[in-house]
C-alpha cells in the first residue's frame, strides 16, 4: 500500500503526517455530516496570494516537474467557488510536504469543452507531464483529446464514468461504488430480495444499472424498481408496497426522498431495510427519525474531519466535501515524482494494484480509467448521527 500523504513517507512534514494518519486510523464510533460537509460547494473561499505568469497562469510549488490543474475558475456561481476551493486544496497539499517535487500550473477551463481543450494544449506545450482535473464532464472530454495524443495522463474529478478511458482517470466518489458496497453488505447479512426507488434522471439511470449489477453479483433478486420524478417519490413508494415482499429497499437519492419513502412503508405496516448511498452522509438527511436503522456507505470516518480542520485554519472557511480529492491527487503527483522519477506517471505507476492511502481511505486507479475505493457502511442512529457497522477495508484484494 502506497501512502498518498507521503508516497513514500519521506516527503511529508512530520506534524502534518501525524495528524493525517491519526485521522485515517479512526475506523469506529459515530459519524454525521453537517450541512457544511455536503458535496455541493456553497461558499467562495479565501485564496492566498500566488505568483502569476504573464498569461495569467497561477503557480503552486517550486518543483522541477510541471503538472497542470484545470479548473472552472471563470464558470461563475458555485462552480467558481468549487474551483477556488480546489486550488486551495492543492496549495495546502504542497504546504504539507517537505519537498516540492512538482510545480502546479492552475489553468482555467470555464467549465467548457473548447476552453478545456485549449488549456490542455497550452499545458502540454509548456511541458506538463500530468493533468489534474478538469472537474466537469464536458471539460474532461475537451482536455482528453490533446492529452491522449501527447501521452499525458489525466486525473479528473468528474463523476461521469462515460468520460473515463485510456489515460483518463476519474479520482472521484463514483456512484456505482455506493450501490456495490451497500448491496454486498446487505447480502452478507442474509438479505437476498431487493427493490429500488430511483430518480428519473441521469443519476437515477446510473444507480439503477449499478443496483441491478450489484444484486446479480450478490446472488440476490431484484423484485421491483420504481422510477420517480422530482417531488413524486411518495406515489412510487406507495406503488412498491403492493409489488411483493422484499427484504431491502435501495433509495440512493438524498434530500427528503429517503425519509418520505420510509414513512410510506411504515404507514403500510412494512419494514424493509432501507439502503442509501453516499448522498446520505449529511446530517440534514439522517436526522429524520424515520431513517433510524437504515444503512448507507461512505469513506472511513476521521480523515475528512482532520483535513477540513487544516483547510479551515489555512483559508478561513470549510472546504466542500470533494476538496479532499484534489489534496490527494496533488500529494500523489508530488510523491510519485519523488519516488519514481521519470516513471512517475506511467500507467504501471498510476495503476498500482495495491493502491494508495489518502484522506478518505484506500483508493486505486484502474485500467478503464475509473477509481475504486474502500468504503465503510454506516447505520443511522437517533439524533442525526450514524455509526460504523462495517469498517472500510484498509487494503485491496488482488
Amino acid at each position: 500500500m502506497v501512502e498518498v500523504s507521503a508516497v513514500f513517507k519521506t516527503t511529508i512534514k512530520p506534524a502534518a503526517r501525524a495528524g493525517l494518519l491519526a485521522a485515517l486510523t479512526v475506523l469506529g464510533g459515530c459519524f454525521g455530516f453537517g450541512g457544511g460537509d455536503a458535496p455541493t460547494p456553497d461558499a467562495l473561499v479565501t485564496q492566498r496570494d500566488l505568483s502569476t505568469q504573464p498569461d495569467n497562469v497561477k503557480i503552486i510549488g517550486e518543483g522541477s516537474v510541471t503538472v497542470t490543474m484545470l479548473l472552472p475558475l471563470s464558470a461563475g456561481g458555485s462552480a467558481s467557488g468549487l474551483a477556488q476551493s480546489f486550488e486551495n486544496a492543492a496549495d495546502l497539499a504542497l504546504k504539507d510536504v517537505a519537498t516540492d517535487n512538482i510545480r502546479v500550473e492552475i489553468r482555467d477551463t470555464g467549465g467548457e469543452t473548447d476552453v478545456a481543450k485549449a488549456a490542455a494544449e497550452q499545458a502540454i506545450g509548456n511541458g506538463s507531464r500530468l493533468i489534474l482535473g478538469p472537474v466537469f464532464a464536458e471539460a474532461v472530454r475537451g482536455a482528453a483529446e490533446p492529452a491522449r495524443s501527447a501521452g499525458v495522463p489525466v486525473i479528473a474529478f468528474s463523476t461521469d464514468s462515460s468520460v473515463a478511458g485510456r489515460g483518463v482517470y476519474l479520482l472521484s466518489f463514483l456512484p456505482r461504488q455506493d450501490a456495490t458496497r451497500i448491496v454486498a453488505y446487505a447480502a452478507s447479512q442474509g438479505m437476498n430480495s431487493f427493490a429500488a426507488l430511483v430518480p428519473n434522471n441521469n443519476y437515477g439511470l446510473v444507480m439503477e444499472a449499478a443496483f441491478r449489477e450489484a444484486v446479480s453479483s450478490a446472488g440476490g433478486r431484484a423484485i421491483a424498481i420504481e422510477r420517480y420524478n422530482q417531488g413524486e417519490i411518495e406515489a412510487s413508494a406507495q406503488s412498491l408496497t403492493s409489488r411483493g415482499a422484499f427484504q431491502a429497499l435501495f433509495v440512493p437519492n438524498g434530500g427528503d426522498d429517503p425519509s418520505n419513502a420510509a414513512k410510506i412503508f411504515a404507514n403500510a405496516g412494512l419494514s424493509p431495510k432501507l439502503l442509501g448511498s453516499g448522498q446520505w452522509a449529511n446530517k440534514a438527511i439522517i436526522s429524520s427519525p424515520a431513517l433510524v436503522g437504515a444503512w448507507y456507505p461512505g469513506p472511513a470516518p476521521g480523515g475528512f474531519a482532520n483535513f477540513s480542520k487544516k483547510y479551515a485554519a489555512a483559508y478561513g472557511s470549510n472546504p466542500p466535501r470533494t476538496a479532499s480529492l484534489v489534496y490527494d491527487a496533488t500529494l500523489l503527483a508530488n510523491g510519485l515524482v519523488g519516488a519514481r522519477g521519470d516513471g512517475a506517471f506511467r500507467a504501471n505507476s498510476l495503476q498500482t494494484s495495491d493502491g494508495f492511502l489518502g484522506v478518505d481511505g484506500v483508493f486505486r486507479l484502474t485500467r478503464d480509467g475509473l477509481s475504486e475505493r474502500g468504503l465503510a457502511v454506516y447505520e443511522v442512529i437517533a439524533g442525526g448521527e450514524s455509526k460504523v457497522i462495517s469498517e472500510a477495508p484498509t487494503k485491496f484484494g488482488r
